[in-house]
């Protein structure tokens, strides 16, 4: 059974204090429920990562960075490797998110380097793959994931791809007001499932966890849940506020699969 995973990337969002500050909230917030059935994770810059390790020390939420670069160190002028996340207390990854993809020109080789540089170090990668407005317009959804997720898990072992996630972001549904409806998440979850079954079999295609990630909202996360091959989100703007974010995760814990 695939444990619901929900992802808060708080994108460059929050300085020191105010990433403490959300960290607390949530931290209260969560407190008082029970998400055991749901890993939480939150995803701040890479200024707040060790304070806000330090507020979810003893606490279920793991933490997790926006991004990494595939070298563990060297003359890599604004970079930050795995072996530093690890060291900030990090133990998931997002990447070759969409914006990566859109505003600095990360690509497919990219996104599979950086995946290997995570597993090498033992972090938890979650692979971003997801189509634009444009893509989807032309019916080129399908052939746009699978070019992701070919070009991302090019040598990625059986082994290595159970320790990873899969986030599928329809980049039209992201800070657009527009939503995909349950049926379209489904669909995309059900297309993925499948390509992960022909490239490694039933076993990796039933046991990684695809989150949906394209304006997640507390009045939506129940619908997504109730798919079958929706196994969590991956939240923009919702999890920027501490009631937002933590009624995601638990109406998440309440639906049943």
């Amino acid at each position: 059974m695939r444990k619901t995973i929900i992802a808060g990337n708080w994108k460059l969002y929050k300085t020191i204090n105010e990433a403490i500050e959300l960290a607390n909230g949530l931290k209260r917030e969560l407190f008082k429920a029970n998400f055991s059935a749901v890993d939480v994770v939150l995803c701040p810059v890479f200024t707040a990562l060790s304070e806000v390790a330090e507020v979810l020390n003893e606490t279920d939420i793991q933490l997790g960075a926006q991004d990494l670069y595939w070298q563990d160190e060297g003359a890599f002028t604004g970079e930050v490797s795995a072996p530093m996340l690890k060291d900030a207390g990090c133990r998931y990854v997002i990447i070759g998110h969409s914006e990566r993809r859109q505003f600095f020109g990360e690509t497919n080789e990219m996104v599979n380097k950086k995946i290997k540089a995570a597993l090498k170090h033992e972090l938890t990668p979650i692979i971003c793959v997801g189509e634009n407005l444009q893509e989807r317009e032309a019916n080129n959804t399908f052939k746009v994931i699978e070019g992701h997720i070919q070009g991302a898990l090019v040598d990625i072992s059986a082994k290595d791809m159970l320790k990873s996630v899969i986030a599928y972001e329809p980049v039209w549904a992201i800070g657009t007001g527009k939503t995909a409806t349950g049926e379209q998440a489904q669909e995309v979850h059900k297309f993925i499932r499948d390509l992960l079954r022909k490239i490694y079999g039933e076993e990796v295609a039933s046991s990684v966890r695809i989150q949906y990630g394209g304006s997640v909202k507390p009045e939506n996360i129940v619908e997504l849940m109730g798919k079958p091959d929706v196994d969590g989100a991956l939240v923009g703007g919702a999890s920027l506020k501490v009631d937002s974010f933590s009624s995601i995760v638990i109406k998440a814990s309440e639906v049943v699969k």
